[in-house]
């Protein structure tokens, strides 16, 4: 009778330490040091509703162009080189804001249509509308997305909202600024969730292949939401906690049973 106490719990203490997933997750592990990958070309996101874009019109004569660079506060600026940069300001309170007819209102210019417009077009629409009305006969427009953010979520170190700087992120970058994987992440059920001609639709990626590198969601997109599939349901912080004393008690209970199962022989 009492061996078979002692078997049972061992056995319930095997089943509940079994719990802790111990495997370790290797990320792009078909990928070759002799083999080279093609990269795909990042393509220029698309404006969206709700976005905030710094627009910077940079000119021989800064008097001209200082009208139409009233939103960019401390947020964003043209160096001396003529490259944008942005300063310490927080990014989110500046810009030109899309509505929800897709519209911006610049001074002097008043409302232009946006969405659905890449940056670049954006930039060239506004210097034709400089030239073609005799604003500026020279300027030079830059336009970059102000409040670009990605929503990390799931199985991952710390979920997160991700703000990005320079509009430019991976799918990659953005898991490892998360925290990386956890060890309850499925890796092949990586989803990426992106807005497109108002649906949303979910790709999924095995992020252990090489794969991965030639997805349309390896470049992100503003307001993309990266959701990370659990094995299984997460369990909260008292649970882990309640878990790892039941677990300790057992096998001091099937210890000490052991013990004396070995002093009365």
């Amino acid at each position: 009778m009492k061996k078979n106490a002692c078997a049972g719990l061992f056995f319930l203490v095997l089943i509940l330490t079994s719990c802790v997933n111990t495997k370790k997750m290797v990320y792009l592990e078909n990928m070759r040091e002799d083999i080279s990958y093609p990269m795909n070309a990042q393509v220029d996101m698309k404006i969206q509703r709700d976005d905030r874009l710094g627009i910077v019109v940079n000119s021989r004569n800064p008097e001209l162009a200082a009208p139409f660079n009233i939103s960019t506060g401390g947020g964003f600026q043209v160096t001396d080189e003529g490259e944008v940069a942005a300063t310490n300001a927080p990014k989110q309170e500046k810009g030109y804001r899309v509505d929800l007819n897709g519209y911006i209102e610049l001074p002097i210019l008043g409302k232009m249509k946006v969405v659905d417009l890449t940056r670049k077009e954006v930039g060239d629409m506004i210097r034709e509308r400089l030239i073609s009305e005799n604003l500026i006969s020279d300027p030079l427009v830059f336009v970059d997305i102000l409040n670009f953010k990605i929503t990390v979520m799931g199985a991952v170190g710390s979920p997160t909202v991700l703000q990005v700087e320079d509009s430019r992120i991976t799918l990659l970058e953005a898991i490892n600024r998360a925290g990386g994987l956890s060890a309850n992440a499925t890796m092949d059920r990586v989803a990426v969730i992106r807005e497109e001609n108002n649906e949303r639709n979910m790709y999924l990626h095995d992020v252990r292949s090489v794969d991965v590198f030639y997805s349309p969601c390896y470049y992100l997109r503003q307001n993309d939401i990266v959701y990370v599939q659990p094995k299984f349901a997460e369990a909260t912080v008292k649970e882990r906690r309640t878990l790892g004393f039941y677990t300790l008690l057992l096998s001091i209970i099937s210890s000490t049973v052991s013990l004396g199962i070995l002093l009365t022989k």
